[in-house]
């Protein structure tokens, strides 16, 4: 731009040089010869080529030619117009100096060159401010994923700057949530992996206390074999005590350290809830059998789908019976029964023990009134809800606990409005026949 506006300086004043030009040929081709006219150029003579500035040579090549020529001399520029007058031509000379031809050059260039400092400066700054939030929020990206890297899964930001860096943080987030989710959920699973080991293990309990005794005092007269006989139930009793205070070491470890308490995702599929009930108490009768237990199984005669996978089902199951094996005394009878209405199956177990002193804290995860871990009825709760349904605790018929898991029926539409107004009338026509009693 700074060349163009010098080029266009010097056409001006080879343009005016040019005007002054024609005035003079005029005169001369009219034959005046004011001096004031004559004063603004120089008229070389037909044949004469001195007196002005230009070269001899010029002046010829300007008479030769019909348009006017320039010619550079020194401290300027001279312009050649031939002028023809009687057939004869003359040529008019217009000297322009260079301080014509350069005029407001240097301010052009120092006002071009203060415009591009203005665009130059004022684009960094603007790049600057548009980059400085996309680096701005890279770094917290960067300074994010280190910290979820080094363990600190609660670390989340807030996505700012360009879309791309924008979306990648909102990716981010959802993934940081999705790993405290999956964390929560393997500690959950741990958890109740480590309780479904109590029921053997109170299976082996039951099975060890119904030994004889392994008192081996030094008063007792004992041959050999007896007294290696009572040391070996005595080391039987205590793996199985060491067993059971590890399994609840790894339980009570595991619930500290979950960071929430989240809900883990169930196994889908449909499980007939008769057929889990016999399989789980063809296990459970050897052992009621053992404590001179009675018990009955009721409505499990007929197939019952329910929307929750077989083996959480039967978890539930278990860890039900097995509070009633572990906390109720040898010889209490109970009651394993199934009845389906309304879009709703009910699995009741009902026992003639001391009962559940304080109901509602036994349904919270992790709470126990018998220093246990307190996750059985959690467990039972958690599968009850992966069917739709919930799970409720009363005082049964028999004088113990009654415990009901409702589960929706996979073969009718189930009411929500009228769940727990079911269990309720379960409960009332369960107490109006208290004379039952198990077999």
């Amino acid at each position: 731009m700074g060349l163009k506006l010098s080029a266009d300086h010097r056409d001006e004043a080879i343009a005016a040089a040019d005007r002054r030009a024609a005035t003079v040929a005029g005169a001369v081709a009219a034959g005046t010869t004011k001096k004031a006219l004559l004063d603004q150029a120089v008229v070389h003579a037909p044949g004469v080529g001195s007196g002005g500035r230009a070269a001899d040579k010029d002046v010829r090549a300007a008479a030769a030619g019909t348009e006017p020529i320039s010619a550079g001399v020194h401290g300027g520029l001279v312009r050649l117009h031939p002028v023809a007058v009687g057939g004869k031509t003359s040529v008019v000379e217009v000297f322009v100096p260079d301080s014509q031809t350069g005029d407001g050059t240097a301010r052009d260039w120092w006002l071009l060159l203060g415009i591009a400092l203005v665009l130059v400066a004022g684009s960094v700054i603007v790049v600057d401010r548009l980059a400085r939030g996309a680096v701005t929020s890279a770094r917290n990206l960067v300074h994010a994923a280190l910290a979820v890297g080094g363990g600190d899964l609660g670390v989340r930001i807030q996505p700012s700057g360009p879309r791309e860096l924008a979306e990648a943080g909102y990716a981010f987030n959802r993934m940081a949530d999705r790993l405290v989710t999956s964390r929560t959920d393997e500690r959950e699973m741990v958890a109740d992996l480590s309780h479904r080991l109590r029921t053997p293990l109170t299976a082996l309990r039951l099975d060890a206390e119904a030994l004889d005794p392994d008192d081996t005092q030094v008063g007792l007269r004992l041959d050999q074999e007896e007294l290696d006989r009572r040391r070996g139930i005595r080391r039987i009793r205590q793996a199985i005590g060491t067993l059971e205070g590890e399994v609840n070491q790894l339980i009570n470890t595991t619930r500290q350290v979950v960071a929430a308490q989240v809900a883990a995702a169930p196994e889908t599929g449909l499980c007939d809830v008769s057929e889990v009930i016999r399989e789980r108490m063809v296990f459970w009768s050897a052992l009621a059998g053992d404590q001179n237990r009675q018990y009955r199984v009721v409505g499990a005669s007929t197939r019952i789908p329910v929307p929750v996978a077989k083996a959480e089902l039967a978890a539930a199951i278990d860890a039900i019976l097995g509070n009633v094996f572990r906390y109720t005394p040898q010889g209490t009878a109970f009651e394993v029964s199934i009845s389906r209405r309304e879009g709703w199956v009910a699995v009741r177990i009902d026992d003639a023990g001391p009962g559940i002193p304080d109901p509602e804290k036994a349904m919270r995860r992790g709470q126990s009134n018998q220093g246990s871990t307190g996750l059985g009825l959690d467990i039972a709760r958690r599968a009850a809800q992966a069917a739709g349904g919930s799970v409720s605790l009363d005082r049964a018929a028999m004088g113990g606990a009654s415990i009901v898991m409702l589960l929706a029926d996979a073969e009718a539409t189930p009411k929500q409005v009228s769940r727990f107004g079911l269990v309720g009338r379960l409960a009332r026509e369960r107490g109006g026949r208290g004379g039952s009693t198990v077999a």
